[in-house]
């Protein structure tokens, strides 16, 4: 008789290098427990199954579990497989409607493949039918305002019969004319509110969730994935927006912060924060609430020799006194060695510092008829309480606390609007942060008390970036 272990919900991550199961019980109780965790190469890249990646990822949780068989009662499922949420994004002016329609796109997990602003040209058209969307964001205008503009672009887009969704979030007063547009073709189309309805405001939240469940009902590009769908409880959604709503999450009950998710082929940041009030007072754009940036050059396996060049080879080799062309030679996901380990924390920290600068806003100093004044732009991060680090990197390697620390180093560029010496430092120790994004669907209140148990939160213990 085999030795069969029960469990209440088993989350997958099915990422673009490797698929994680993690195993929680109890889940309705005051007392929720994780139990453990799985991991197996996803075998998309290789043109295999993801259902091979997952079916490894429960076999070794089982021998984690010391067991022949796990069973569970639901089973939930997040994705970045096959290059994730492939989108193009079309507004008006660059730093109103097509950055509000960028910010919505990111904040659900979305990989960018195209901005533009303005009305597309014939090279815009030709790119987006080479990048082969999966979704198409169309706005432009506030609400009554300009409107040529998004009429022209559903057009020319409606024209190249690319079949996809297509969401309109512009101008209130082209709903009608969009809906015609695209009436009989072989285009979804999905209206949705404006995500810029007046000069000061952001609205990205409805974009944001519509573009969640279109991926859920349309995204089946990696092998096997249409027989996941099958298996879960709830929709699949993009494993960034999974950790936008574990974020989010915290933020209601701990307050300000950032989450940093150094990845494979990307790093992401995640801030949730209103701001401090003087700098909102001289800010020249808005900001979102949630805003997540996704650096698509600097993840530390996949696009690993891209940073090695931001670096510099011959500068890591003198600073780390290693061999790096062997330990690039045999590069692994999940380092073995100490040298190889010692390289990849090398390449994370790099990673964080970049990816935070790309993220933050900053002061800048404007002479005009009255004198100098400074302006804000950019997003303000120095009412961040806590710096949560997430992703294989910042929960696995043994230095992630010191390469967090690394951002205090870019306070020496005083104009950048980056968080406080006494910002305080999380782990997400047991690398389910994703997972509880999807698991708050359903289960908040557990899931909120998984992250904070992952992170060991008692604020007397806590790390500072000093």
């Amino acid at each position: 008789m085999s030795n069969i272990k029960n469990i209440d919900v088993l989350v997958a991550e099915i990422g673009s290098t490797t698929t994680v199961v993690n195993a929680f019980n109890n889940i309705n109780s005051a007392a929720p427990s994780f139990i453990g965790q799985g991991q197996a190469p996803t075998t998309v890249f290789e043109g295999g199954d993801v259902r091979n990646g997952l079916n490894g990822a429960i076999k070794n949780l089982a021998e984690n579990l010391n067991v022949d068989e796990v069973k569970y009662n639901e089973m939930f499922a997040t994705s970045s497989a096959a290059g994730g949420l492939r989108m193009t994004v079309h507004g008006l002016v660059y730093d109103m409607t097509v950055k509000a329609a960028k910010e919505a796109a990111l904040g659900a997990g979305a990989v960018i493949r195209k901005v533009t602003a303005g009305r597309l040209k014939r090279t815009d058209l030709k790119q987006i039918k080479e990048i082969k969307p999966n979704i198409i964001l169309i706005a432009g205008g506030v609400d009554f305002g300009e409107r040529d503009t998004a009429i022209y672009n559903a057009e020319m887009i409606a024209s190249l019969n690319l079949g996809v969704p297509v969401i309109y979030a512009g101008n209130i007063e082209n709903c009608e004319e969009i809906k015609l547009i695209f009436e009989d073709t072989n285009y979804t189309l999905y209206l949705v509110e404006n995500v810029y309805p007046r000069i000061d405001l952001l609205n990205i939240e409805p974009t944001r969730k519509v573009i969640q469940n279109i991926f859920e009902e349309h995204i089946t590009n990696a092998p096997g994935m249409k027989y996941i769908r099958k298996m879960v409880n709830a929709n699949i959604i993009p494993t960034p927006g999974a950790v936008m709503e574990a974020s989010k999450l915290l933020y209601k009950n701990i307050g300000d912060l950032i989450t940093i998710d150094v990845g494979g082929a990307t790093t992401d940041i995640h801030s949730v924060t209103e701001g401090n009030d003087a700098i909102n007072r001289i800010s020249i754009n808005p900001e979102p609430l949630a805003k997540r940036s996704v650096e698509g050059d600097l993840g530390v396996y996949v696009n690993m020799k891209n940073i090695v060049d931001l670096i510099g080879k011959d500068k890591l080799a003198e600073e780390l006194d290693l061999d790096v062309d062997s330990i690039i030679e045999n590069y692994l996901p999940i380092p073995k060695t100490d040298d190889q380990i010692k390289f990849v924390e090398r390449l994370t920290k790099e990673a964080v510092i970049l990816s935070i600068k790309r993220h933050v806003g900053n002061i800048r100093n404007i002479y005009g008829t009255n004198g100098k004044s400074k302006i804000a732009q950019g997003k303000d991060l120095t009412d961040v309480k806590y710096i949560i680090g997430t992703g294989g990197a910042l929960t696995r390697l043994p230095n992630r606390i010191n390469i967090i620390k690394a951002i205090e180093s870019i306070n020496e560029e005083k104009e950048l609007l980056l968080p406080k010496k006494n910002t305080k430092i999380l782990i997400d120790n047991n690398y389910i942060m994703a997972s509880l994004g999807v698991l708050s669907k359903k289960y908040e209140e557990t899931a909120l008390k998984l992250m904070l148990d992952s992170f060991n939160f008692k604020e007397e213990h806590l790390c500072t970036l000093d």
